[in-house]
């Protein structure tokens, strides 16, 4: 057998085709270089200003220590097996929060849909509350921090020095009298409005941090993980540096002890409460990022033999960890201030942007170096809510990627699409730093990723993984990768514990309507309010039913969007096969016989005298193009390639491969 070798190195002359040319332009998804940077980046993820300004908070309203009881059941009933499922699906797939549960199961796409549009509304708000932190952080370079007196050009005639307020007698002041601190919060840097209906103009100041905090965003992620990965080595570690130098100063300070009483005094009669049991559920859902597809994105640029299950276990025990140290570094500072004030510690103790914009800085006042001491607290915030937002950006972005490859995965398609995310979320947050735009924030912070929102989909993904796709098929999947079965446990929590708990305790997560304005000014109206989470729970059984509807008949549609339940015996993953041209039929196998990986490209190396065209592969579905001839086994590193489109039936996985010579 001859062949003629052309000058370019192509038999007879052959020309490349526009199917290889397509091929060869999309570039590589990307992989961690190592496991320190996948585990650096889920911390920086899941340990944000939650574990600061929320769980603490909970912690001493809902009983004290006896709040760790509930917290520790949704812990290990709901957080742990749905954040494991999330990353192995993600690991498992090497697909983003949409594609990945297209693959897994089509019917239930919708779930990647919902968590995508969660995803795109804490792009819209979280980065706000960064443009706060480095508003306050630049107020701090100054010899007297603004907020401690009540000589300022927008402080009001009703205001009381913080300074000077232990000093007063309480029946001395005014009803309406505001504290140096409140006053620099609500007309310095917000510039309140009187409600909703007024959103006033947009703060420059602020306008001018978010888009630095966007720039920042943006450099963070635009290389992909490789310029993640390295970012994460600063931006997660640094905020814990700041922890344990606030965590050592506060315990030194003047009724820290009595603080952290308060903060940790257990009171088991509130267990009665079921608003404790939501609290608990709530922070578990929102700190551990689950539903969101963060996870799933961060899982699927892991190597395909990572322990993942290993590194969840260490990830939430970090997590939770890392919540209980916070509330001694919170507590303490705020026993002080209520020593100092000469108030109780339940009149300080605030959450959520109140305790991080006006509670702590009123206490930083009060200690020596104060303007350190902010400085090092807003650090902290900053470094722990922008790990948190270039995360979920990143994840979005893997999202789309992953959905449309042959458009993004091309040379400075990946920079342009964040850009263009970054530029419309920008445009969107101006609105939220209007004067009323603090209205506006908290709707998004109480509806547009509620608790409610979360559990709807976190029933979704453990019925279908559970009892769709079958825990036990998904547990020898995570076998097939890790090399062992991980602990019963989590499989009975898919089955019964987490979808359990989550129906029962989804209405009571269903938030009330809060009227965000004062009196006299317009309401919010529960409609208005409640679409935002009505449709997180029409996307899931909508888009079930298109893909239903995709292939005909509704019944057949739906039999097929249940995916292909026949997984091969051995799932063990080789990275080279051979292939033999039998009678005209191109035979794809690996070497021993086990079955292909999903996300990844093969290299088949056929011998014969001529193959064609159009033949078809034994595996159902099978397409062959030849690019170019072949018509001798001599020059095989530089005869043109045969083109073979196969799905790999890895799983329930329809993944269309590419096997070329």
């Amino acid at each position: 057998m001859t062949g003629a070798i052309s000058k370019e190195g192509e038999p007879n002359g052959a020309t490349t085709s526009p199917e290889e040319i397509k091929l060869e332009e999309m570039e590589e998804r990307g992989q961690w270089r190592n496991k320190m940077e996948f585990v650096l980046s889920v911390a920086g993820e899941i340990i944000g200003l939650g574990n600061v300004w929320r769980f603490p908070y909970l912690c001493y309203k809902n009983g004290g220590g006896a709040f760790l009881i509930p917290y520790l059941i949704f812990l290990f009933t709901c957080g742990i097996p749905l954040f494991f499922l999330e990353t192995a699906l993600g690991q498992y797939t090497s697909q983003g929060g949409v594609t990945a549960w297209r693959k897994i199961c089509p019917l239930f796409e919708g779930i990647g849909y919902a968590s995508l549009v969660i995803v795109v509304y804490l792009n819209v708000y979280y980065i706000i509350i960064l443009s706060w932190a480095l508003f306050y952080l630049f107020s701090s370079f100054t010899s007297v921090l603004p907020w401690a007196s009540c000589n300022n050009p927008w402080n009001s005639d009703l205001c009381v020095d913080i300074l000077n307020r232990s000093g007063l007698d309480n029946r001395t002041l005014p009803a309406n009298a505001a504290s140096s601190m409140i006053e620099f919060w609500e007309k310095r840097v917000l510039g309140l409005t009187d409600g909703i209906h007024k959103l006033g103009t947009v703060r420059w100041e602020l306008a001018l941090c978010l888009l630095l905090a966007w720039i920042i965003c943006y450099f963070c992620i635009w290389k992909g993980v490789k310029s993640t990965g390295k970012v994460v080595y600063f931006t997660a570690t640094f905020p814990y540096v700041m922890l344990l130098i606030l965590l050592i100063r506060g315990v030194m300070l003047p009724g820290a002890a009595e603080g952290i009483i308060f903060y940790l005094k257990p009171d088991i009669s509130r267990l009665a409460d079921p608003q404790v049991w939501m609290d608990a559920g709530t922070q578990i859902l929102f700190s551990y990022a689950i539903c969101e597809g963060c996870l799933t994105a961060l899982g699927s640029y892991n190597k395909y033999t990572n322990n993942c299950y290993r590194d969840c276990i260490m990830l939430c025990s970090l997590n939770s960890a890392t919540s209980f140290v916070a509330g001694f570094a919170i507590f303490s500072v705020l026993g002080f201030m209520a020593r100092e004030q000469g108030v109780p510690i339940s009149e300080v103790a605030e959450s959520g942007p109140g305790l991080a914009f006006i509670a702590y800085p009123t206490a930083v006042t009060m200690m020596p170096v104060s303007q350190l001491w902010s400085c090092l607290f807003f650090l902290m915030l900053i470094f722990l809510g922008l790990d948190s937002q270039f995360v979920c950006v990143e994840s979005m972005v893997t999202a789309i990627i992953d959905m449309f490859p042959g458009v993004f995965r091309k040379k400075g398609r990946r920079e342009l699409l964040i850009l263009a995310i970054a530029v419309m979320c920008y445009l969107l947050g101006l609105l939220l730093v209007t004067e009323g735009g603090m209205y506006i924030f908290q709707l998004f912070d109480y509806y547009a990723a509620s608790g409610t929102c979360l559990l709807f989909l976190a029933v979704f993904e453990v019925v279908c993984i559970g009892w769709v796709y079958g825990a036990n098929r998904f547990y020898d999947n995570v076998e097939d990768m890790i090399g062992f079965r991980p602990w019963p446990l989590i499989k009975i929590c898919w089955l019964v514990f987490t979808p359990g708990l989550c129906l029962a305790w989804l209405p009571l997560g269903c938030p009330d309507v809060c009227v965000f304005c004062s009196p006299g000014c317009l309401p919010v109206f529960p409609d208005q309010v409640h679409t935002l989470e009505i449709q997180q729970f029409l996307r899931v059984p909508t888009l079930g039913l298109h893909a239903g509807l995709a292939d005909g008949t509704l019944l057949h549609g739906l039999y097929s969007s249940l995916c292909h339940f026949h997984p091969p015996e051995n799932q063990r993953t080789p990275e080279t096969g051979t292939g033999t041209v039998v009678t005209g039929r191109v035979a794809v196998a690996p070497p021993d016989g086990s079955g292909w990986a999903p996300g990844r490209g093969y290299t088949a190396h056929f011998s014969s005298e001529k193959a064609r065209a159009g033949e078809s592969c034994p595996s159902p579905g099978c397409s062959v193009d030849l690019v170019g001839s072949l018509e001798s086994s001599e020059g095989l590193s530089t005869a043109p390639r045969l083109i073979i489109q196969c799905p790999v039936f890895h799983g329930v996985l329809h993944h269309h491969a590419q096997y070329s010579i």
